[in-house]
């Protein structure tokens, strides 16, 4: 389709013959093959579903193009790929909705009144496939007595959604204002686990809910029937509060759906090197410092790629990213912390270790030739350094000169009462200070060293360690699928998995040396 003739007449959508569902209506209603995805479009032209088509390859119809006078269809037109050199890049790829076929205990495959919450929102909207006349799919009547269940692909671990999808409570308080405006005679009840309705005016709306007549049921259904004759639904519930079982007859029930990740977040973790944490979404540089920042530089994030928000945290988010693109794009200089890494040529052998490990893609290097490290790219993990054979690579302010002689000076003295520990910046070592500023207790014996990374800790230091006699070393770090350095800490396993083969057959107990995952919250 020419995005520049085109001028939306609607004449081929009009003649075309092919009618597939339409996403956009979550499959509810149908649309054409020609069609404008969803109301606002921007830019407001057709689309061509090429996947459904009959005018294609071979050219079976062609009545789109027969009719259009703009002359603005081309069958043969191709994808093509479109270069843009950028200074910055925001990552905002937004949400998938959870599919809720899976839990099949409420139904959502076998009964036609189990909807979605997007399925409702569809329903009840007046450019929805309904035109906003609110019924239910088995018959199309007006439903009097409506159930919604909450937190359905969220806050659970057995399905691998433990976290809160953040935005279901409220949307579900949403969804009972409008009903009760819009039909004062319906009943509505919600099964919830916890309301947390912890945004501005939040608590407001749901006190609004209850006094429209809402009625929250404190207790998730474990069981739902169906009347085969009236296709009204049966829920069984125990109601915490009370302590009693109930029994509850609806015309339809509303599940209330999580979110997840999107598809192609993965895709998108190649692209721009950045790791997620264990919810499966994008990790921020810092949870409190830098929480628009990804730990690659120049890359920030806005909205649900991050983590579960409502819509007023998704836009001060884009509009901080915004911001931080500007002020890197206008700074004419960029100013970088002096821990990067420093290649000596002289003692660089070309053999490409260092570029293989570094999570940044900051070294380049290529076969026969010397490596050199892009600072404005390097993030200073330092697991170059410690993956380096032949001291070629200095970390900046964590040279191994540095490190060796702390080891040295913290075993000068009783090094058999000693546990060496080091401790990554970001988490373990915070982790040190929480504990600290907690006034939790812990053994004297712990003698903390900060790294940056706990790939920045090479097996000559953890030798070193052990040569000046300490009864014990830990290797600590961020949770192995949360490390700050995206991928850096699974060097830091081989390592360690290195270090324990080694000790074993010097005929040193390999529990000696520990390793353990801690988070800056885990005093």
């Amino acid at each position: 389709m020419d995005l520049e003739t085109c001028n939306a007449c609607a004449e081929c959508a009009n003649v075309c013959p092919q009618v597939v569902p339409d996403e956009y209506q979550v499959g509810l209603s149908a649309r054409k093959a020609i069609y404008i995805p969803f109301p606002q479009a921007v830019p407001c032209v057709y689309v061509l579903d090429m996947e459904n088509c009959l005018g294609n390859n071979p050219i079976a119809c062609g009545k789109c193009a027969e009719v259009c006078e703009q002359n603005a269809i081309n069958y043969d037109d191709a994808d093509e790929l479109i270069t843009r050199e950028v200074g910055a890049v925001i990552v905002a790829i937004g949400l998938d909705v959870y599919d809720p076929t899976e839990m099949d205990e409420y139904g959502y495959t076998r009964f036609e009144n189990v909807i979605t919450s997007m399925e409702f929102e569809r329903l009840i909207c007046a450019g929805g496939p309904t035109e906003g006349h609110f019924v239910r799919p088995s018959d199309m009547d007006h439903p009097k007595r409506i159930g919604f269940i909450q937190c359905v692909g969220s806050r659970n671990p057995a399905i691998g959604r433990p976290y809160c999808s953040n935005i279901c409570c409220m949307n579900t308080v949403k969804d009972t204002l409008l009903l009760a405006d819009h039909y004062p005679d319906v009943e509505n009840v919600v099964f919830y686990q916890d309301i947390r309705a912890f945004g501005k005016s939040f608590e407001d709306m749901f006190q609004r809910s209850k006094e429209s007549g809402t009625r929250y049921v404190r207790g998730l259904p474990g069981d739902i029937e169906e009347d085969p004759e009236t296709k009204n639904l049966v829920i069984t519930v125990e109601n915490t509060t009370s302590g009693r079982i109930e029994r509850h007859e609806l015309d339809m029930v509303v599940l209330s759906v999580g979110v997840v990740p999107p598809k192609d977040l993965k895709k998108i973790s190649g692209l721009f090197t950045l790791s997620k944490t264990s919810d499966g979404f994008f990790m921020e540089s810092h949870p409190k410092l830098k929480p628009i920042d990804a730990p690659t530089k120049g890359v920030y994030f806005a909205g649900f790629c991050e983590a579960p928000k409502d819509i007023k945290d998704s836009v001060c988010q884009a509009g901080a990213a915004a911001s931080k693109v500007g002020a890197l794009l206008n700074a004419g200089e960029v100013r970088i912390e002096a821990l990067t890494s420093h290649i000596d040529e002289e003692l660089c052998t070309g053999c490409g270790v260092c570029a293989s490990v570094c999570p940044f893609s900051a070294i380049r290097w290529e076969k026969g030739q010397k490596a050199h490290v892009i600072e404005a790219m390097c993030a200073g993990c330092g697991a170059c350094g410690a993956a380096c054979n032949f001291g070629a690579i200095e970390m900046r302010h964590f040279t191994d000169s540095q490190m060796v002689a702390q080891i040295q000076a913290v075993l000068a003295d009783k090094p058999e009462e000693k546990v060496f520990v080091f401790a990554c910046n970001w988490c373990s070592y915070a982790g040190g200070d929480m504990a600290g500023i907690s006034r939790l207790q812990y053994p004297t014996s712990n003698r903390v060293v900060r790294t940056m990374c706990s790939a920045r800790v090479s097996e000559e230091m953890v030798l070193e360690a052990f040569r000046n006699g300490a009864a014990v070393v830990l290797v600590s770090g961020c949770h192995y699928a949360d490390c700050h350095y995206i991928s850096a800490n699974r060097e830091t396993v081989k390592r360690v998995q290195r270090l324990w083969n080694k000790l074993e057959k010097a005929g040193v107990r390999p529990e000696r040396l520990q390793l353990e995952w801690i988070s800056a919250a885990e005093g």
